[in-house]
């Protein structure tokens, strides 16, 4: 597993593949065979009372991959919002070493016993485990160094920023609008937070507490092949989408291409940003593709929609192969119900509006207050309200 997580980048620094080869992964997952422990997959380990989970042990790349985000050095006071199994917490322990102290929060008791039970069976000493709402942090310990949540935020706790040392990282899985979420690492800059790298990233939202982040979940046809999740900031109307496959079927196609193993997550961001109710996941099963319920949907944030109107992305291939002989493909918009042919084609000019004028940007982002002078409107850049913060994020 740790071979191929260097092979394929996700663990850059000798550091960060020194700590993920000397942890043991299996220790904090002592229900789960070898084959899952050591499978690059995130392993449930706690549902709620409808069976979804609601706790899990993170896919290791994406541990890697944010652990080379947080930059965590010898000796170093961490703070990590959401415990889980502790593995995390116990990387982080063995990064800062016997001169650092970590400091881990969960919302469930039993999240915390089992977290302390792994970190003690892997003989890791440095690392509290505390019961908590993570969204206040943990100030008898401050401040950090580095402050990581291994859970979903949308909005950034104002505890989080206060108890960063000067100098210090937050490190997060922001949900931005709709189901589009990205790991961003933050620091202070002149007075203003600011990112310093991002990637494309999704956790399990925050539970209870102040910043609760609640999910609603609705099934798109009557056998539950399809569902759509929507969150806290969006509007939906359940009923008007229950059975949405069987209203008038549109197609907008973009001419915006990909080559096959791209990733289209600033087209999501975009969409996420240009149109009024986000962009929304919509999984779907095999046997609905299988059946025709719905064309080739794209597996990642691909939904919009709006009353009883709903499109998602899809591809083709394109009718050219790119310069170099390589297959590309071609984005475009299927859409459903009595506004689909109107609400496609906005879905698609947007695309295009990404691909022409902000494709080859760089994109960043802002924390502010809600008290905020207000910026002024420009060409890329977008400005959102969430109950903690206002967020900006710009092409630039």
């Amino acid at each position: 597993m740790i071979d191929h997580l260097v092979e394929t980048g996700c663990v850059r620094t000798p550091r960060v593949e020194e700590a993920i080869r000397t942890v043991p992964r299996h220790l904090f997952l002592p229900n789960a065979p070898l084959v899952k422990a050591y499978g690059n997959a995130p392993v449930d380990t706690k549902f709620d009372g409808s069976g979804r989970s609601i706790s899990c042990a993170s896919q290791p790349d994406i541990v890697a991959m944010m652990l080379e985000q947080l930059d965590v050095q010898p000796g170093q006071k961490i703070l990590e919002l959401g415990a889980g199994t502790g593995f995390n917490a116990g990387l982080l322990g063995y990064l800062v070493g016997e001169t650092g102290h970590v400091t881990t929060i969960d919302v469930d008791q039993d999240i915390v016993d089992g977290a302390r039970s792994g970190l003690a069976a892997a003989g890791i000493h440095n690392v509290d485990v505390i019961l908590g709402d993570g969204a206040l942090g943990h100030a008898p310990n401050a401040p950090y160094d580095r402050i990581e949540a291994t859970v979903g935020a949308h909005g950034v706790p104002h505890a989080w920023l206060d108890q960063l040392a000067p100098g210090g990282r937050l490190l997060i899985p922001l949900r931005l609008r709709g189901s589009v979420s990205r790991s961003i690492a933050f620091e202070n800059q002149d007075g203003a937070w600011r990112s310093v790298g991002s990637q494309m990233n999704t956790f399990m939202p925050l539970r209870k507490g102040i910043a609760h982040d609640p999910r609603v979940f609705v099934p798109l046809d009557p056998d539950h092949t399809v569902t759509l999740i929507t969150n806290g900031d969006q509007k939906v109307n359940a009923d008007a989408l229950s059975d949405i496959f069987r209203q008038p079927h549109t197609e907008a196609w973009t001419d915006v291409t990909f080559r096959g193993p791209e990733s289209a997550e600033y087209l999501e961001l975009w969409l996420a940003c240009a149109m009024p109710n986000g962009l929304s996941r919509m999984p779907a099963t095999n046997e609905a593709i299988e059946k025709g319920l719905v064309t080739a949907p794209y597996p990642s944030s691909t939904a919009v929609f709006e009353g009883g109107t709903l499109t998602y992305l899809t591809r083709r291939p394109y009718a050219k192969k790119a310069p170099d002989g390589a297959t590309v493909y071609e984005f475009g918009v299927i859409g459903h119900g009595p506004d689909a042919e109107a609400l496609a084609s906005d879905v698609a000019d947007q695309v295009r509006t990404w691909n022409q004028g902000f494709r080859a940007l760089d994109v960043g982002v802002d924390i502010q207050p809600l008290d905020a002078t207000p910026l002024a409107p420009k060409p890329g850049r977008f400005t959102f309200d969430n109950p903690l913060n206002r967020i900006v994020v710009e092409w630039q």
